[in-house]
């Protein structure tokens, strides 16, 4: 088939999951392996797994990362982009449309009423995700001290790039003293993870270029669980930039689970709460332009970086400290949404419909957002 064609299908694939792509990153790949391999035959069983698998060694949101390569698999380099756009744009226009609502309707009784039911449920969500990934990303007692050593330095306060640095170095420390000393092996090697989490600091010149290289920062250093994102989010536009308080930020956590397509879009929520909708453009532009960068260079580091000792050591650490990062914001998210008997009981339904039902994260806000809505019409 001609490229141009090619072009056309990714359009029509990537277009549809950006619309329908409810349920966080692991639904979305699923959707992606029922599309691009089960119906389409596009690629193998084994070449999907190394894909999922490659967008694992670099920051950023994975399943963004994911369909911005399979659009490259498909047609080159046309395809990596129309992919990526189809995939992230529904998502970022709907957001967008929300956080005008927000702004302009935020505070009447039914907005409130909203959200009041919603944020509960999104605390459930974040803390399932903790759950389901601690298998996979704490395996050993040394990589849980990591973790509890990270969870506390975050309540803390220490920033999340210097933890998530200190994990994937601390990791790759160990792994080398763990290691057979081989015969002229460079010990400075043990350092190299550190481009993995570069600080940038903020820019102190206007807000819409603090938001982007703000927004850039967290779309380059980014590992581990899209929810990450939220402890990047309150770190830098709650506790240091003070542009946005708890409230705020749950709300934008909300709409990002309410809508389909990448978590990150919740940045586009963001921006637009700092500048209006030239913010919201700069976020999501910012913030996913990493992954359009990473998606690029897969093909070409991938083999490399799986050769290496001690990049799946500091993935091993980083992945660690990402999970308390994750637990960290929603124990600080949650003493803001669970204020009652009823938001707590609303947590607890959602975190139990979530792992005994397995239903679909969106369902659960919605479920949320009627319950919300009663409670403000009868109080």
């Amino acid at each position: 088939m001609a490229e141009t064609g090619r072009v056309r299908e990714l359009v029509v694939v990537f277009g549809k999951l950006g619309f329908i792509a409810f349920g966080g990153p692991a639904a979305h790949i699923a959707m992606m392996h029922d599309e691009v391999v089960r119906r389409r035959e596009w690629l193998s069983e084994q070449r999907f797994l190394d894909l999922v698998g490659a967008t694992n060694l670099v920051p950023g949101p994975n399943s963004t990362e994911l369909a911005i390569y399979l659009g490259y698999e498909r047609a080159r380099w046309r395809g990596l982009f129309v992919a990526g756009l189809c995939f992230i744009t529904p998502a970022a226009v709907l957001v967008c449309a929300l956080a005008w609502a927000y702004v302009r309707y935020g505070h009447t009784p039914a907005a409130v009423g909203l959200l009041y039911g919603i944020t509960p449920v999104v605390i459930a969500i974040i803390a399932y995700a903790v759950m389901k990934l601690a298998p996979t990303a704490v395996r050993g007692v040394w990589l849980a001290i990591v973790s509890v050593a990270a969870l506390v330095a975050y309540l803390l306060g220490l920033n999340e790039l210097v933890l998530l640095a200190a994990g994937g170095l601390l990791a790759v420390l160990v792994a080398w003293w763990r290691r057979p000393r081989a015969k002229g092996s460079s010990r400075a090697a043990a350092l190299l993870p550190l481009w993995l989490a570069p600080i940038f600091a903020p820019a102190m010149g206007g807000r819409l270029w603090t938001l982007f290289l703000t927004m850039l920062k967290i779309g380059s250093v980014l590992y581990g669980s899209g929810y990450v994102l939220f402890a990047f989010l309150r770190g830098d536009f709650v506790a240091r930039l003070g542009w946005l308080t708890d409230q705020q930020l749950l709300d934008a956590v909300a709409v990002g689970q309410l809508t389909p397509g990448p978590v990150f879009t919740s940045a586009t929520f963001v921006g637009y709460l700092v500048a209006g909708l030239p913010g919201a453009a700069v976020a999501t532009v910012a913030i996913f332009a990493p992954a359009f960068v990473f998606a690029a260079l897969l093909g070409r580091i991938v083999g490399w970086l799986r050769g290496r000792w001690w990049a799946s050591a500091a993935l091993d650490g980083i992945n660690a400290t990402a999970l308390a990062l994750m637990l960290g914001v929603a124990f600080q998210l949650g003493r803001v949404a669970l204020t009652d008997p009823l938001t707590i009981g609303l947590a607890i339904v959602a975190g139990v419909a979530l792992w005994r039902f397995r239903l679909n994260s969106a369902w659960l806000i919605l479920a949320g957002a009627v319950v919300g809505l009663v409670h403000a019409l009868l109080t």
